[in-house]
């Protein structure tokens, strides 16, 4: 059946859809919102085991490298719809393999969870984001590119500071960023991947609100019923922190680039199209943090 006859009803269980990053944070939100469509995604992991505990038998597993695009030969014959997460510094030559091995299956729709930095700026990992969607399009394949902005999730890195000492210590400043809940990010892939009026699009998606880290603080504070202090750090001393946390070098840099560019104002712009792709307003961060208040007691 052609792409085309697929996408004649667009959950149709016979367009084949596979999902790369499928038991990570947005990846697995993909695959629940797929199975309760009643639609069978192929899902590319590297432990077999770990997909099976997770999504039982409502996917077919298929077992592979994202650094080897050999070794999703099998997964994309057949495929219709392929949902690319890619992460790392040798992000784009990654992604440029995996576009050409998706064209050569006949893939007819390539999905890219890039990064809100991505579009214009020199900002952090979005510098690979970046290098990744030209690579994309120099491949020819047809593609969307989701772009989410800060994940909410991220501030679960705060918990250890909070639990034990009652503060949140960043190299952000007063500067303001409007983080996006992984629901959120999972819903607009899940419509992209399953509708065509996206292709060929680039779709920055953020959170309805742009906050500080102070502010979010605050807002963690209000649903623990504890107190919360926020210190502003200095570059240097966020260095040592993501040292201290084993950040690789690269990966690091790129942090220090993101909470330089939070610092100087550079993130705080919102967007409206999660509203406009789920036809629903984003989800707030005080809505995050209800959901999570487990994680910072």
């Amino acid at each position: 059946m052609s792409i085309t006859a697929c996408w004649k009803n667009t959950e149709q269980i016979n367009v084949k859809y596979l999902i790369t990053g499928a038991t990570g944070n947005v990846g697995s939100l993909v695959v629940n919102n797929l199975v309760r469509r009643d639609i069978r995604p192929r899902i590319l992991v590297r432990d077999r085991q770990k997909a099976t505990d997770r999504f039982g038998e409502s996917v077919d597993i298929f077992v592979g490298d994202l650094a080897d695009a050999a070794t999703l030969s099998d997964a994309l014959q057949g495929t219709d719809v392929f949902l690319l997460i890619t992460s790392g510094p040798d992000l784009a030559r990654q992604d440029k393999a995996l576009a050409e091995a998706a064209k050569a299956a006949n893939v007819g729709h390539l999905v890219k969870l890039s990064s809100f930095d991505a579009r214009e700026q020199n900002i952090g990992t979005g510098v690979w984001h970046a290098q990744g969607q030209r690579a994309i399009q120099a491949v020819g394949i047809d593609h969307t590119f989701v772009q989410p902005s800060g994940f909410m999730s991220n501030a679960l890195y705060w918990a250890n500071s909070i639990k034990s000492a009652g503060v949140v210590r960043t190299a952000t400043g007063d500067g303001k960023i409007p983080f996006i809940h992984p629901q959120d990010i999972a819903d607009v892939t899940t419509e992209v991947l399953i509708s065509q009026k996206h292709r060929g699009a680039s779709l920055p998606i953020t959170g309805p609100e742009s906050l500080s880290y102070a502010e979010m603080a605050a807002k963690v504070a209000a649903v623990i019923g504890k107190p919360i202090r926020f210190e502003a750090i200095s570059e240097a001393e966020a260095r040592s922190q993501q040292q201290a946390w084993g950040a690789a070098p690269e990966l690091l840099e790129a942090r220090l680039s993101i909470f330089r560019a939070i610092r100087e104002g550079r993130l705080d712009s919102i967007t409206t199209v999660v509203e406009q792709v789920l036809g629903r307003k984003a989800t707030t961060f005080d809505q995050w943090a209800s959901e999570n208040v487990e994680a910072f007691r």
